[in-house]
């Protein structure tokens, strides 16, 4: 037994050798200790004097660490450690630790007193040392030192400086200012004081960019003269969730948002790289991330610092400036941050033939964050599908005694892997255990933080009354109901509701197929009304007049030609609905001037905002709302208002990359500029989607605002996560049809749930864990199997082109046939024939252009007869061609209208490769004649 608690604090004494090198004074520690002999305290004492305090404390660590040790030796290491006023080292050893923040917060104040070295030596040591020994910055021992020491001054101070250092519990950095600002040193207190706000705004920065903000990138230097380095420290909650990883184990580790889950994964990674470079063998890491964000966010603030001195780390997305193969970047490299498509992509390759590709046994450890996107059809699927598919042929290898394919080491990350919609327990476990199973995970590692977890932000629900009176919304309505009865529709859900939405949807989807232009048209415009009654219960009136007015505009626009020669047809029904539209339009303005009329919603989200920044000194806060559009709108609203900059509200938005949406996507860059804003404090209240939930590491707030938005429990623990910071709010602001407390009561059960569904899973034997998880993989690898089987026939394009026929969606006018069409990059579709142009308009759109390494887009084609649009000009290695959209097309194939069509790749249809040489002689007389007419 009494062995069993040697090891546990010998495993203590290693866990924290990196901080505790930095902060014993060897020469009175040794003072006190007498189980280590003279002669090793001699060698200790030399390699002080030598290589300084670190270098010598390792090798005391390691005496301290010889067998056998001799009774009560724990103790007197311990006692050693506070009676030289090595504090700090002490409080590691009895687990009196700081919190996660206080304790980053002293490093950036240890690297700040580096950085600021050369200042500091300037200042007066011998009336700044007595106040420091007065206030216990040091002993009365040090005072002495640094007096011996004291010869020119300089040398004092930086005697003095490593001691304060060396000896300091959180909290010194403000104790020293008040010394400097005691002693009269007026400008070394400015400075500090200064450069500590700073840091403090910026508290996120890695070492070189505070390095940047102070010393115009000049080299840190440790107070020892060496350079710094860092060093990587788990708390005991995450060494133990660590543990079975570090054993070489495929595992998840489920930790909350803000526990340092990404930390863990650097220090496994570690360990994984030196354990097989001491074993002579070579280690090769892939981390895999589902935002494209999160690559550089992981490389810069995660992996490089920590591995940059033994290991190469390198990472690669979509926006990275990296143009030479992945396949070479994996050989080049020891750590590889990258989203997992990328990854996907060259293993795909690999079986493909294409090229080198990259092997999952290329691999020793892949590392997925957000683990528990790893569901059927997600990209982690695909790759771990590779994996599982893999290890069931090694086990038939193996029975058959060859040789097996090597596989990586897997670790999951998640903080919350949810019950994907479960109501039953048993459900739920399922869920979770097939989530185990895809990952190959022997476990699912979770620990009860206890004093370690933060307490949780205060939770608020704020429910809000219906209007008392809404006549911009009963403008709205007028003008829907109207549309009903010219189009005949009879719709049964309340207008401005999701369920409507759906409706108007099929409504129009139906229209098509059956070449009702009349309902169709209409659908369009009520899908549009439907959207601006929900931007009214949302944000303000002016924003959703303007977002109708807009679509108003576009739609007449589409019905002009930049031609004269050309007029575009205008059918009664769009006639009616322009004069719909215009009837009302002054109305629809005048009453959107009208603040009495706002939203009951606005008004709430108005005071929490003010309340927030009224009640705290630096108040941060992130608003989550459901649309772009409404991100958008909401930072206008806040950026517009007076009141809220009167109390500081600095606002912007963060939206998500893809071009799903109609709304402009946000690129990466832009994303990352706003979130550094919002890290430095020049931006201090973000407006977010749902992108922001989910992994980025956002700095701490003091509040979180879900506005009219709900999703699932997973999203709940993200977004709750994000109230970091002490005394921290989580609100929930009611929006119209959200249903925002009874989503939110379902979210709570269903954590519930999920917490004691993880438990039971824990609490299983390892036999029948196992069992579970052999037959979900089984399961996983047949229903892949089924999955293939059917792509593969779907994928069979033995459809005639001939037999395509595509018909504008606007007036049914045939646009042209499949035989006309080729495919440029197995991908866009082109018309090849020189009859084409005469159907359509080219009209220019400066939102569209879009540039590549061998074509680009500035422009969209419409139809010349009903102005629909129909794709945009593709401008490809000089040749110009008119790219189809299916979606804007009444697809019929073989005689048979398709109902639904969004993509090409739904239709079983195989075009022609485009040839480029054949269309640039055909362009090569015309172009000839131009030179000649010149």
């Amino acid at each position: 037994m009494e062995s069993d608690n040697d090891e546990i604090k010998e495993r203590l004494i290693e866990d924290f050798r990196p901080r505790l090198k930095q902060h014993i004074s060897v020469e009175p520690v040794l003072d006190y200790i007498l189980f280590i002999e003279n002669d090793q305290k001699e060698l200790i004492r030399q390699k002080a004097k030598t290589e300084g305090d670190p270098a010598a404390a390792n090798l005391l660590i390691t005496a301290v660490l010889k067998k056998p040790h001799s009774p009560g030796w724990f103790k007197e290491f311990v006692d050693a450690l506070s009676n030289a006023g090595c504090q700090l080292a002490a409080d590691y050893m009895q687990d009196n630790l700081p919190e996660p923040e206080v304790e980053a917060e002293n490093d950036t104040c240890v690297r700040l007193i580096r950085i600021l070295i050369p200042s500091l030596l300037d200042m007066n040591t011998n009336q700044v040392c007595p106040h420091c020994s007065a206030k216990d910055l040091i002993t009365q021992e040090d005072s002495e030192i640094v007096k011996t020491t004291n010869k020119g001054n300089r040398s004092g101070a930086r005697e003095l400086l490593k001691r304060i250092i060396m000896r300091g519990r959180p909290g010194w950095f403000s104790t020293f200012l008040d010394v400097l600002r005691v002693t009269q040193h007026r400008d070394l207190y400015q400075l500090m004081s200064g450069a500590s706000q700073k840091v403090s705004k910026q508290s996120s920065l890695c070492l070189s960019e505070l390095l940047l903000c102070f010393t115009d990138g000049t080299e840190s230097m440790a107070a020892d003269g060496g350079p710094e380095k860092a060093d990587i420290v788990l708390r005991d909650y995450q060494r133990d969730v660590a543990r079975p990883a570090l054993e070489g184990k495929n595992i998840i580790i489920c930790l909350p948002t803000g526990s340092g889950k990404t930390r863990v994964a650097v220090y496994i990674t570690k360990k994984h790289l030196d354990d097989r470079r001491e074993g002579g063998q070579s280690g090769k890491v892939v981390v895999l991330v589902n935002k494209v964000p999160l690559v550089e966010q992981h490389f810069s603030s995660e992996f490089l610092p920590f591995l940059k001195d033994r290991y190469k780390v390198e990472r690669v997305s979509g926006d990275s400036q990296l143009k030479i193969s992945f396949t070479e970047i994996v050989k080049n490299n020891d750590v590889i941050i990258c989203t997992a498509q990328i990854l996907e992509n060259y293993l795909e390759r690999s079986v493909s033939g294409d090229d080198e590709g990259v092997h999952l046994s290329d691999l020793t450890l892949i590392v997925i964050d957000e683990c528990h996107h790893t569901q059927k059809g997600g990209v982690y699927n695909h790759i771990m599908m590779r994996f599982l598919k893999q290890k069931h042929k090694n086990s038939r290898l193996k029975k058959e005694e060859k040789e097996p394919v090597p596989l990586p080491q897997i670790l999951g990350l998640t903080a919350s892997p949810g019950v994907g919609g479960a109501t039953k327990m048993e459900k739920a476990e399922e869920h979770i255990l097939r989530i185990c199973a895809n990952l190959d995970a022997s476990g699912i590692m979770t620990w009860n933080l206890g004093e370690y977890k933060k307490q949780e932000a205060k939770k608020i629900i704020v429910n809000v009354e219906d209007r008392k009176m809404d006549p911009f919304g009963d403008v709205i309505k007028k003008i829907m109901n109207a549309i009903h009865e010219h189009a005949e529709l009879n719709p049964t859900f309340e207008l401005g509701s999701q369920n409507y939405e759906q409706w108007v949807v099929q409504t129009e989807r139906d229209a098509t197929k059956e070449e009702n232009h009349k309902v169709r048209v209409c659908a369009e415009h009520l899908r549009r009304y439907n959207e601006g009654l929900q931007l009214s219960n949302t944000i303000r009136m002016c924003d959703a007049f303007n977002f109708l007015n807009k679509y108003q505009e576009e739609e007449m626009k589409s019905k002009t030609a930049p031609d004269s020669d050309v007029v575009i047809q205008i059918t009664r029904t769009e006639r009616f609905l322009f004069n719909l539209f215009k009837d009302n339009q002054q109305e629809l303005l005048e009453l959107a001037k009208q603040p009495q009329y706002e939203n009951d919603s606005l008004s709430k989200l108005r005071a929490k905002i003010l309340q927030e920044f009224s009640s705290r000194e630096e108040a941060r806060g992130i608003i989550f709302t459901k649309t772009r559009r409404s991100a958008i709108a909401l930072s206008q609203w806040i950026q517009e208002n007076p009141k809220f900059d009167d109390i500081g509200v600095k606002a912007s938005y963060v939206i998500g990359g893809g071009d799903q949406s109609v709304v402009k996507p946000m690129t990466s860059a832009e994303q990352k500029d706003v979130l550094k804003k919002f890290s430095n404090g020049k931006v201090n209240l973000l407006i977010a989607t749902t992108v922001a939930e989910e992994g980025l590491d956002i700095s701490a707030c003091n509040f979180v605002i879900r506005y009219g938005l709900v999703t699932n429990e997973i999203s709940m623990i993200q977004a709750r996560g994000r109230a970091r910071a002490e005394d921290s709010s989580y609100t929930l602001v009611e929006t119209k049809n959200s249903g925002v407390a009874e989503k939110e009561c379902v979210n709570e059960y269903r954590i519930n749930m999920m917490n004691k569904a993880i438990e039971k899973i824990r609490a299983l034997n390892k036999a029948d864990y196992d069992k579970k998880i052999m037959e979900y993989q089984i399961q996983a690898i047949m229903e892949e199997k089924i999955r293939m089987t059917k792509k593969k026939q779907k994928g069979i394009k033995n459809e005639n082109a001939t037999e395509l026929k595509l018909n504008c969606r606007g007036c049914s006018k045939l646009a042209c046939t499949g035989e006309n069409i080729q495919i440029i990059e197995n991908m866009h579709r082109v018309n090849v024939s020189s009859e084409f142009s005469e159907l359509f308009i080219l009209r220019e759109n400066s939102t569209l252009q879009e540039r590549r390494l061998d074509y680009e887009t500035n422009g969209y084609i419409t139809c010349k007869d009903c102005g629909q649009r129909w794709g945009s000009m593709m401008l490809f290695r000089g040749i110009e061609c008119p790219c189809l959209h299916v979606k804007n097309f009444a697809v019929t194939l073989n005689g048979k209208k398709i109902s639904k069509c969004s993509k090409w790749s739904e239709l079983p249809v195989k075009f022609q490769a485009f040839d480029y040489a054949e269309h640039a002689n055909r362009m090569a007389p015309s172009s000839d004649d131009d030179s000649d007419a010149e």
